[in-house]
């Protein structure tokens, strides 16, 4: 049955790559979004005479991780999870899409159609301003769908590249992704200033919907995989036939294993710290140029840009390497020592705009070094029926941290602010502690790899 299943369309590579293309775009679309209010950061802090908003950084910090709200405090991540494996890709993809066109789209609606002036009292963020509170609603919708597209996405790349590409595919997968928030950390300030803050956010939601479009073209595809498996499942004999889809099933009781697996809890615990390093420094990155290396504006977004144009080229070559020649554990260590010692130079005195972008090079190897190693090994260690529950653990995980981190960041630059002057000292020590345990916790996955040999170490194409 084996060697007929592999008679599918998946196995034509015309097929697999058009479909890796298809929600690749999608989740850019969602990347644009997500990363399109960062390098505004400088444009909301201004007073509203100025053509701001008059936020401060606290409430930027808010917004940025209010994305991740919904998801850990009303456990949406774990719903999405078992809605993928129960309903399957087709469905949970679709409602992802619609969930983050509806979250973009109320963004928008706060910062164009709402004042910044009145002020809300809300549950344990305290006194903000009701525009911020209602762009952070919107962003939490978002954050859901959003998400909720990612492990979905995850779930395509194995379903149609399982003993092919695989590394290579997600490594384009998140070089399509990078190139979403590149594009959003590099053009979102120069759109603002020439056209009004609110026309990037605008943009997003129009991207959000042409990738709802893309995927249900996709949709169509998957289904004749469907029809395809089925037909060839139907030739052999009807016991093995039951046998293997109840193997295929999802059940409840199948995730202890996964949970009382060392290596999965590594995994995940890498992703929390790796991420929570990361993708908040972007968020604050834009306005740190400006502060203390003393870009313009207008091109102050551009320099954190490098580092998803960097690992847009480099991370599908990071994942080739790992699809023929291993070592993919060895990367995940080597990509938390490069994150690790670039946030701790970051933090040493110095203005030059030329450190900045050497800085920002580094950080874009290791950008990519640790993603293209990382998302292939997951399938090494949790079965392909557990996999969207699984990847729904880690993504939770994933997002307390994204949600905290902005938040505490927001708060300690509101303190280490006097005037125009910002001191970012502390905020960037506190990044790079997060990177020397992330450093701890992937070299904790080497170690336990040698003991229970997932394969992280070996080529991903059998």
């Amino acid at each position: 049955m084996r060697e007929q299943v592999r008679e599918t369309i998946a196995t034509r590579a015309w097929a697999r790559w058009t479909v890796l293309a298809i929600v690749s775009f999608t989740m850019m679309a969602g990347y644009v979004v997500a990363k399109e209010m960062s390098p505004l950061q400088f444009m909301l802090e201004k007073a509203a005479q100025d053509g701001g908003m008059g936020w401060t950084s606290g409430e930027f910090g808010i917004f940025a991780g209010s994305r991740g709200f919904f998801n850990v405090f009303l456990l949406m991540l774990f719903v999405g999870g078992i809605i993928l494996d129960k309903m399957g890709v087709r469905f949970t993809g679709i409602l992802s899409c619609v969930l983050m066109l509806a979250g973009s789209a109320a963004v928008y609606g706060a910062i164009t159609f709402t004042s910044p002036d009145p002020m809300w009292s809300v549950p344990l963020l305290g006194t903000i301003k009701r525009q911020v509170a209602l762009a952070a609603l919107g962003f939490a919708f978002f954050g859901i769908g959003y998400e909720m597209c990612g492990i979905t996405v995850s779930k395509v790349v194995v379903r149609w590249f399982s003993g092919k590409e695989m590394a290579l595919a997600m490594g384009l997968q998140v070089a399509m992704a990078r190139l979403g928030t590149a594009l959003a950390l590099g053009f979102s300030p120069i759109i603002a200033l020439k056209w009004g803050l609110p026309r990037p956010i605008l943009i997003g939601v129009f991207c959000v919907g042409v990738g709802l479009i893309a995927y249900l073209y996709y949709c169509t595809m998957d289904r004749r995989l469907d029809v395809e498996t089925q037909n060839l499942a139907s030739q052999d004999d009807e016991q093995e036939k039951l046998a293997s889809q109840d193997d295929e099933k999802f059940h409840f009781s199948d995730m202890k294993l996964t949970i009382k697996n060392p290596g999965f809890w590594l995994i995940t615990l890498l992703c929390l710290f790796y991420y929570s390093a990361l993708y908040p420094f972007l968020d604050f990155a834009t306005k740190l140029m400006i502060s203390k290396y003393g870009v313009d504006a207008e091109l102050a977004g551009l320099i954190p840009a490098i580092l998803p144009f960097t690992s847009i080229v480099l991370t599908p070559l990071f994942g080739a390497w790992c699809d023929n020649k291993g070592r993919g554990a060895t990367m995940m260590v080597v990509g938390s020592v490069m994150l690790t010692i670039v946030l701790m130079v970051f933090a040493m005195p110095g203005s030059s705009s030329w450190l900045a972008v050497t800085l920002m090079c580094v950080l874009g190897i290791a950008f990519s070094l640790l993603p293209a190693a990382l998302w292939p090994a997951v399938p090494k260690i949790v079965p392909m029926k557990q996999l969207g529950t699984s990847y729904s653990i880690i993504y939770y995980i994933q997002n307390i941290g994204l949600m905290l981190i902005p938040v505490l960041i927001g708060k300690v630059l509101e303190r280490d602010t006097l005037g125009e002057q910002v001191d970012y000292t502390r905020s960037l020590i506190i990044f790079a502690f997060i990177g020397v345990c992330a450093i701890v916790t992937a070299a904790l996955l080497l170690w336990m790899d040698r003991r229970r040999h997932y394969g992280l170490e070996k080529p991903n194409i059998s």
